[in-house]
């Protein structure tokens, strides 16, 4: 390895064995007005790969700082610098400038504490990707981006390491989020860009909190389906939001913003019948109320992926005010065409790891609760 630990990866024949490209995330784009040099603070997770594709098209200049664990072989040409900002390694990012830097992997909030020591004037806008779970709560319908925040309670957030927040069962995740948002604003100050996702969705989506349904849509049968169809739902492509996020560095777009969608409300029914249509499945959706799948121990959001009631404590919860973000740019592609390319990267994995998803119900138990709402409601 180099003493500055950098390499500069040239085309996909450079990186031997390296993952592979997602070829979905290569859409066509027009070259920007005026090319950037961008750090991305990981950039091999979720969305990263989807941003330097984009980034990539439209004529800029990247560089990635991770711990080279997950090597991809980009399109063209990315400059990667290893370190770990676990340990607080950040010497490859002394002594650098660059018009903007992504952090997309953070919540622990001394890893943006020691970016901003590094990085504090080299770096002429600085982007936080946050989460819409930094609210401290969900039961107001249109809250927009001045909704109180959630609290951190606990002693030191500076002290927080990954393994307490695996431990916490990530209920640290949103206070944590939160916390790292104002240390943000801290270390750098008047250049700074809020993102708060909602659900991420789309090709290479690993929770299958999205995947679940158009897997499950496309395999057709007797569906169950929560609720009665009049709860509402956000989310948002993972290409549409990597996308607007260059375009958020391109016109240094600074202020906070909820990024989710679509642009118009969403109800569960309308979701399905859309995935559905995507998937070009041919399933009967049988719809039980919450209360039953709350005595039956099936769960909104884990069992009943995308899903939360539209009442209570949940009301807000996909119902997020994000006329600040259309207004800055945000677009989003047809949920059909997210469903299908989903599809279509799900069946690229492993056959083991298509056996085994990671959110939602399996064949059996979906068929279990099916059989004990048709006992109740046919005698």
């Amino acid at each position: 390895m180099a003493v500055d630990r950098r390499s500069v990866v040239r085309g996909a024949a450079a990186l031997a064995g390296a993952a592979a490209w997602p070829a979905a995330a290569q859409a066509p784009a027009r070259t920007a007005a005026r090319p950037l040099s961008i750090l991305i603070l990981g950039g091999t997770g979720f969305i990263g790969p989807h941003e330097v594709g984009y980034a990539l098209a439209r004529g800029h200049k990247l560089t990635l700082f991770n711990r080279g664990r997950s090597p991809h072989a980009w399109p063209e040409p990315v400059e990667e610098l290893i370190g770990d900002r676990n340990t607080g390694d950040l010497k490859a990012l002394e002594g650098r400038t660059w018009d903007v830097c992504i952090d997309n992997p953070t919540t622990l909030p001394f890893w943006v504490r020691d970016a901003g020591r590094v990085l504090a004037g080299k770096v002429r806008q600085y982007i936080f990707i946050s989460t819409i779970s930094a609210y401290a709560s969900d039961d107001r319908p249109g809250a927009d981006e001045t909704a109180a925040l959630a609290p951190y309670t606990g002693k030191d957030p500076m002290a927080e390491t990954q393994k307490t927040l695996i431990n916490s069962h990530l209920a640290l995740y949103g206070p944590l989020k939160a916390v790292s948002e104002q240390e943000a604003q801290r270390q750098f100050p008047g250049i700074v860009t809020i993102v708060r996702p909602g659900l991420i969705s789309g090709p290479g989506d690993e929770t299958d909190r999205f995947t679940y349904w158009p897997v499950r849509l496309a395999r057709g049968g007797e569906i169950l389906a929560p609720g009665d169809g009049s709860d509402p739902v956000q989310l948002i492509d993972a290409r549409d939001l990597a996308q607007w996020i260059v375009r958020l560095a391109e016109a240094r777009t600074v202020g906070t913003f909820n990024a989710t969608g679509p642009a118009r409300p969403l109800t569960m029914s309308e979701f399905l019948a859309e995935v559905q249509h995507g998937v070009r499945g041919s399933g009967k959706f049988v719809w039980v109320p919450a209360d039953f799948l709350a005595a039956q121990k099936v769960s909104a959001w884990s069992d009943m992926p995308v899903w939360v009631p539209g009442s209570g404590e949940t009301a807000g919860f996909a119902r997020r005010d994000i006329r600040r973000s259309l207004a800055a740019g945000l677009t989003f592609r047809p949920l059909t065409v997210t469903a299908a390319d989903t599809l279509v990267w799900f069946r690229t994995l492993p056959p083991e790891r298509q056996a085994h998803m990671k959110a939602g119900l399996t064949p059996e138990r979906e068929a279990q609760v099916l059989a004990a709402w048709k006992t109740r409601t046919q005698g």
